[in-house]
């Protein structure tokens, strides 16, 4: 339900305009060194204020409830939690009967018999990654030296961002786009054949994420256009490094040395300005719909550092479970 991973393992908690959110990681190693200056950049990375951002501003400062001790993981569970100050509740009253079309909003109230927490999203909300940001950050100094890389290929279909996000606005309208991930200094052996493949957990784990929409290794389905000779990664050393990655550095399932490569498709975000048609849930009749609330233009530009931060997570309970990630922690003398 709201946890993840078998050693390495991740709980997620908290609503969009609750107290606040979080996350608690479970299975960490003693003796990791952390500050909260570690979070910084990530944090700041994944920040709204750029234009096509919301105007939503929250100071996310990590507060470390429990598993850090004298700057250091001590084994114990690690919570970190993020308070919710910048909350305007009231823009949200009306979708109690008027589901944003394209949102949650609908199938919460019916899964949960109308009891969920409706405001900003709740429990539904991308407010809640900056949790999973948060134990990226950890996951990314265990698995040093493999680094995790982002950057994003298009937006709304444009190769210039700025274009399609000033177009998006001028018709107080979203856009989406797409992301590409690359883990370099990757190890031979992780994931299994079948469930347990590289590409099934970080799948998952990257669909857990709101708004993601697909995701591609290597050549992805430009594979399904291409023959076998083509495709083929042809070896050329006995290290396992290939000519080309159109594996996206998997093979059966388990990881083959060469870059682990990856993109996701991020869909545009569901409240916007524009007005829509959609149903009042009370009176049972079509009305129209104007939202009011603080929202991204375009939630692929904050989604980079999530991207980073799940696939580090992903690789971190892989490679515990490999036996890569013992201990971090000086031994006694």
């Amino acid at each position: 339900m709201n946890s993840f991973g078998k050693i390495f393992r991740l709980s997620i908690f908290g609503e969009s305009h609750g107290p606040g959110v979080g996350i608690i990681i479970d299975g960490c190693p003693a003796g990791l060194p952390i500050t909260i200056a570690d979070f910084a950049d990530d944090i700041n990375r994944r920040r709204s204020g750029a234009k096509g951002t919301t105007p939503r501003k929250e100071t996310d400062l990590p507060a470390i409830m429990s598993g850090v001790f004298n700057n250091h993981t001590t084994g114990a569970p690690v919570m970190i939690m993020f308070g919710n100050s910048n909350t305007r509740s009231r823009d949200y009253s009306g979708l109690k009967e008027i589901p944003r079309p394209g949102h949650a909003d609908f199938i919460a109230m019916k899964k949960y018999g109308g009891y969920q927490d409706y405001r900003g999203g709740g429990h539904f909300s991308g407010r809640l990654t900056i949790g999973l940001v948060a134990a990226g950050v950890i996951a990314k100094k265990l698995i040093a030296p493999v680094i995790i890389e982002t950057h994003i290929m298009e937006i709304g279909g444009h190769k210039n961002s700025k274009v399609a996000i000033e177009k998006a606005l001028e018709k107080k309208d979203s856009v989406g786009g797409i992301i590409e991930c690359r883990a370099v200094n990757m190890p031979f052996g992780l994931g299994e054949p079948f469930f347990d493949s590289v590409e099934s957990v970080l799948s998952h784990m990257i669909f857990s994420i709101p708004a993601i929409k697909g995701i591609e290794f290597g050549a992805g389905f430009a594979a399904a256009k291409m023959k076998g000779s083509e495709h083929n990664d042809k070896l050329i050393s006995v290290n396992g490094k290939t000519d080309s990655n159109y594996s996206g550095g998997i093979n059966g399932g388990i990881t083959n040395g060469n870059d682990l490569v990856f993109k996701v498709a991020v869909k545009p975000t569901s409240s916007i300005q524009m007005k829509q048609r959609t149903l009042n849930t009370v009176t049972g009749k079509m009305t129209n719909l104007e939202i009011d609330g603080r929202h991204d233009t375009c939630i692929a530009l904050r989604m980079p550092p999530v991207i980073e931060a799940a696939t580090a997570i992903v690789l971190t309970d892989l490679m515990i479970q490999a036996g890569l990630i013992a201990r971090v922690r000086k031994k006694h003398r």
